[in-house]
């Protein structure tokens, strides 16, 4: 079960998994851009169903989900819907109704995704969440700052999620990617540094979940650099991170 799945890293997730015996159930506010993720998928021999929901509609999305799991009883959870935000004209700071969406969609949105299966997993005595964080997690930004706490709330909540499951044979991992080519990164306008494709990050993220890693965070450099950046004194660290220009284009998702 994909949320965001169709575009970017939730797209690519689903095709990297999609295969003969394979049921997947993608969600996502666009219906068009499911149908095409579900096509691809389909011709890989999976059965998928799709279906147009927000996150942000916490009932609609669990009756989405706990009506799939009656039918197929859902093994892998990727809780992958996310927006951003930025900025207003002349860098002044974002609206509130900019940072309650990121932090509605991106953190509400995920607890609301895997919480509906929480329970049937546990009766099962297995199954994986993911959940989709970001690099920004690591190191916030302060020009995405809702963004940054949205991913941070992500992450603090999967790694207390994580060891509330550890007896029951669920397990949890975050993932926090740096820049992944999608609509997303396209509106980040500033450098982009170790950028790779949505399916290159897709293996990735693959891979180290099959080897039951419960942080996966990449590119390795990114990640090298953030921590040790977060060894140096608050205000040179914020010299350096404010030498960055970033600028993020308007969200025509909305």
């Amino acid at each position: 079960m994909v949320t965001g799945g169709g575009r970017g890293i939730g797209a690519a997730l689903a095709r990297a998994y999609a295969a003969p015996g394979v049921a997947l159930l993608l969600i996502g506010r666009d219906a068009e851009r499911l149908a095409g993720t579900a096509a691809e998928c389909r011709a890989q021999g999976a059965a998928v169903e799709t279906a147009a929901v927000d996150v942000i509609d916490a009932e609609g999305l669990a009756r989405v989900l706990l009506a799939f799991d009656a039918a197929h009883p859902v093994d892998l959870l990727i809780a992958n819907a996310g927006v951003s935000g930025g900025l207003q004209d002349d860098r002044r700071m974002e609206t509130f109704q900019s940072a309650q969406r990121q932090i509605r969609v991106n953190l509400e949105g995920a607890v609301a995704t895997a919480t509906p299966l929480i329970e049937p997993m546990r009766a099962r005595r297995r199954g994986q969440i993911v959940l989709m964080s970001s690099l920004a997690a690591l190191q916030p930004i302060g020009d995405t700052a809702a963004y940054s706490a949205s991913k941070a709330g992500i992450l603090v909540w999967g790694e207390a999620l994580a060891d509330f499951l550890a007896a029951d044979g669920v397990g949890v991992s975050v993932v926090c990617p740096g820049f992944v080519t999608s609509d997303m990164s396209a509106r980040y306008l500033g450098p982009k540094p170790f950028e790779m494709s949505a399916d290159d990050a897709a293996a990735l993220i693959r891979r180290r979940l099959a080897r039951g890693h419960e942080l996966i965070a990449f590119p390795w450099q990114m990640v090298a650099a953030i921590r040790v950046g977060r060894l140096l004194p608050r205000r040179l660290l914020r010299y350096i991170l404010g030498r960055v220009p970033v600028t993020i284009a308007a969200d025509k998702y909305g």
